[in-house]
C-alpha cells in the first residue's frame, strides 16, 4: 500500500468523576494544597484518534455497555474516506460475539480492526491523549462541581488537536 493510503487510528474508553487524578503536586513549605473531593456520576469518553491527533470522542454520562460500543463504531464508519485500521485492546467488550458479529459489516464500510496483544496498554496511543488530559490539560478548578468537571472536559475535548496537542514521538 503507497503512503497514506490508509488511515490508522487508536481506540479506547475512559472514566472522569470528581476524584481528582493528580498523581504529584508541589507546595511550598508550611502549605498545604487542597483539591475538592467528591463522588459523583462517571463521565465516559469513547474516543477515536490518529498520530495527527484527528480525535471523534463520545461522552457518556454512566456505563458503557457493548450497544453504546458498537454504535460508536458505527458513527465513526461514517466518517472515513479511505480504508482505516483501528488498534484497540482486548477489553471484553471489544472481544464479545456481538462486536466481533459487526466485523465484517464494519469491513464493507473500509473499517478493519486489530488488536492489541492482552496486557499491552502502552502500545495504544490513545492512552498517551488520556494521560494528558487527566494530567495536564484538566484544570484543577475542575473538580469543584460536576458541572464544572463536564464543561471543563468538553472543552478539552473539543480542543484536541488545535489547542491542545501532543508530540508522538
Amino acid at each position: 500500500m503507497a503512503a497514506g493510503e490508509l488511515a490508522l487510528y487508536y481506540f479506547d474508553e475512559v472514566g472522569f468523576n470528581l476524584t481528582p487524578e493528580v498523581p504529584y503536586a508541589w507546595q511550598e513549605v508550611g502549605k498545604t494544597i487542597r483539591i475538592p473531593s467528591s463522588s459523583s456520576k462517571r463521565i465516559n469518553v469513547l474516543g477515536f484518534c490518529n498520530k495527527e491527533q484527528d480525535f471523534h470522542a463520545t461522552t457518556v454520562l454512566g456505563s458503557v455497555n457493548r450497544a453504546i460500543v458498537l454504535a460508536c463504531f458505527d458513527q465513526f464508519c461514517l466518517t472515513i474516506r479511505k480504508k482505516t485500521t483501528v488498534i484497540i485492546d482486548n477489553a471484553s467488550i471489544h472481544t464479545s460475539r456481538i462486536f466481533k458479529e459487526k466485523l465484517p459489516e464494519w469491513k464493507e464500510k473500509g473499517l478493519s480492526i486489530k488488536f492489541l496483544p492482552t496486557y499491552s496498554p502502552e502500545l495504544n496511543l490513545i492512552e498517551i491523549v488520556w494521560r494528558f488530559i487527566k494530567y495536564s490539560w484538566l484544570p484543577l478548578t475542575a473538580y469543584l462541581s460536576f458541572k464544572h468537571l463536564k464543561d471543563e472536559l468538553q472543552k478539552v475535548l473539543d480542543g484536541i488537536g488545535a489547542k491542545y496537542r501532543i508530540t508522538f514521538a
